[in-house]
């Protein structure tokens, strides 16, 4: 299992090129890149050449630093022709940069709309008819997270979506932030999922179906809004013992092709601090529910 740092934290303080070495300094051997206004930004064509490509990786090859995943936020099952098929576009540019950095992992969100699940999960299988071609080809793997706010949001639902492409190089993200909008217990999901859980992000959040539905406030009460934190392990209600746990009996830590990754947003003024703490309690509990 590789333990990987997400760098969101630092996107206003390094530019893309630090962050290798930013990662070797905070203890990482291993980066997730995820949107950045110079790499793959959010619902956009990527903005990488191949000359930057190949800059970024020989600044981790002179870090000694790894990128474990590329994560790219597409739309690419929108309802809308074509916003679908502007992020399918997106994608095979996407999968080219990873390919080029010599990265095997990628892992995503679905990216459509609740409001039209429906029409969402048509344009999804239809942008893979098209890239799992590709993804196949090229030895991808692509892990999914059902993300608040998008046509799928329950776990159970998420892999049943995953698993009904038929393709082995389709996996699920399991993301702690979005525990409580999975509805679904986690040892059930595992349980499912077995050894096609590939990406962990860990980071806390608050139940927000406590104190009567205003575990944290959101106004006016009842707003669709799907609000959640990425906080710092112990700053939330997500139960950590069995997090680790359920992720031993899973193997997932036994795995060689797995990641997890360090996936605070909500403190950038301690981001340093946050990482190197974050990187501890990921490496003590993960061992200590092993042991």
């Amino acid at each position: 299992m590789k333990y990987a740092l997400d760098p969101t934290p630092f996107h206003q303080t390094h530019s893309l090129l630090e962050f290798p070495k930013l990662a070797a300094e905070l203890g990482f051997e291993w980066l997730q890149m995820t949107p950045h206004a110079d790499f793959i930004p959010f619902h956009n064509h990527p903005k990488a050449d191949d000359d930057l490509v190949a800059r970024f990786r020989k600044a981790c090859s002179d870090a000694g630093v790894g990128v474990a995943s590329v994560l790219p936020v597409l739309r690419w099952s929108s309802p809308e022709p074509d916003a679908r098929e502007a992020a399918v576009r997106y994608w095979k540019r996407a999968i080219q940069i990873t390919v080029d950095l010599g990265v095997d992992q990628m892992n995503t969100e679905f990216s459509g709309r609740p409001e039209r699940a429906e029409e969402s999960e048509r344009a999804f299988y239809r942008s893979l008819e098209e890239l799992l071609p590709i993804i196949e080809s090229e030895g991808i793997n692509v892990a999914i997270d059902p993300h608040p706010d998008d046509f799928v949001e329950q776990g159970l639902a998420g892999w049943r979506v995953i698993r009904g492409a038929n393709s082995k190089n389709l996996s699920f993200a399991y993301v702690a932030p979005h525990t409580f909008h999975y509805e679904d217990p986690m040892a059930t999901v595992l349980d499912e999922v077995g050894d096609r859980l590939r990406v962990i992000h860990v980071a806390d959040t608050f139940d927000h179906h406590r104190s009567n539905g205003l575990r944290y406030i959101t106004n006016p009460p009842g707003t669709p809004a799907r609000v959640h934190q990425h906080n710092k392990i112990g700053v939330g209600d997500v139960d950590w013992d069995h997090f680790f746990s359920e992720l031993a009996r899973n193997g997932f830590d036994q795995r060689e092709e797995t990641v997890m990754v360090s996936s605070v947003f909500g403190e950038n003024e301690d981001a340093v601090e946050v990482s190197k703490y974050q990187r501890r309690q990921m490496r003590d509990r993960m061992e200590a529910a092993r042991g």
